[in-house]
């Protein structure tokens, strides 16, 4: 196939890939300014390579008539998870959208692979709009852990180098590191509690330091400089006790002034 005929085939995969890309990524967002633990700490997405999918069709015997119908993961993208946990619940918020069709799912955690290799798959067809009309394609989703993710890498590099002839003492190896990537995630899990309540502290602290800052910026603009100052330095003193209630009392008092500047302004 010619390259401009390939670069048609994966235009539609690309643009998949960017907008499940920015979905997901939206979804980070809203749990974080609704102030709650997000089960999706990273997302990431790719195309696959020509070179891959030509090793693929050839592995598989995959003719190019049945390219589109036979990998399902030309558009594929990454969704990193903290803590085992939140692997269920990502796979449960997949499956309630009605913009995403679920047409496989394959739990390689339940299911590790001889290998080691643990994530969780899900295969869904997506709809994206092309220049010559809307167009359904398959995607692959893989949810899996920080240390699921670390491990995996690894090992597709190091698949990738031996053309799967691995040797024995390298596969030992990577037995080894799955071992205890599964003790280490075991091991967060039950410090999960622990982790998310400092992890939200720091989320509370820092909305509420940017809506000071905000509202301190505004006041340059009406109030004299004396007071700014003083607003500044007061400002600085509470940040100092690393006190986050004493934090979210001045930013209330803040709003008052700020609200009774805005008040003069009217009249």
């Amino acid at each position: 196939m010619e390259i401009q005929l390939w670069r048609e085939l994966l235009d539609p995969y690309q643009l998949a890939v960017d907008e499940l890309v920015l979905k997901f990524s939206h979804m980070i967002s809203e749990f974080r300014n609704s102030n709650k633990y997000s089960p999706i700490e990273q997302v990431h997405g790719r195309v696959k390579k020509i070179s891959s999918i030509l090793d693929k069709m050839q592995k598989k015997h995959i003719s190019m008539e049945e390219l589109e119908d036979c990998i399902d993961d030309i558009a594929g993208v990454r969704i990193i998870c903290q803590f085992v946990e939140d692997i269920d619940r990502v796979v449960d918020i997949i499956r309630k959208r009605s913009d995403m069709e679920i047409k496989e799912e394959k739990d390689y955690i339940t299911n590790m692979k001889d290998s080691g290799y643990r994530s969780y798959h899900v295969i869904i067809w997506y709809d994206v709009q092309t220049f010559d009309g809307p167009k359904r394609i398959q995607a692959e989703i893989q949810i899996r852990t920080l240390a699921m993710d670390f491990w995996a890498t690894i090992e597709h590099s190091l698949q990738y180098k031996y053309k799967g002839n691995m040797p024995e003492h390298i596969k030992d190896k990577l037995s080894s590191a799955s071992n205890a990537i599964i003790l280490l995630d075991t091991e967060m899990s039950q410090v999960r509690d622990e982790i998310m309540d400092a992890q939200n502290m720091f989320q509370v602290k820092a909305k509420i330091v940017s809506d000071i800052l905000i509202n301190i910026q505004n006041l340059y603009r009406v109030a004299n400089k004396r007071e700014i100052v003083k607003i500044q330095d007061e400002f600085f003193s509470v940040y100092s006790t690393e006190d986050i209630e004493k934090l979210d009392r001045f930013s209330k008092q803040l709003d008052i002034i700020s609200e009774g500047y805005r008040a003069q302004s009217l009249y």
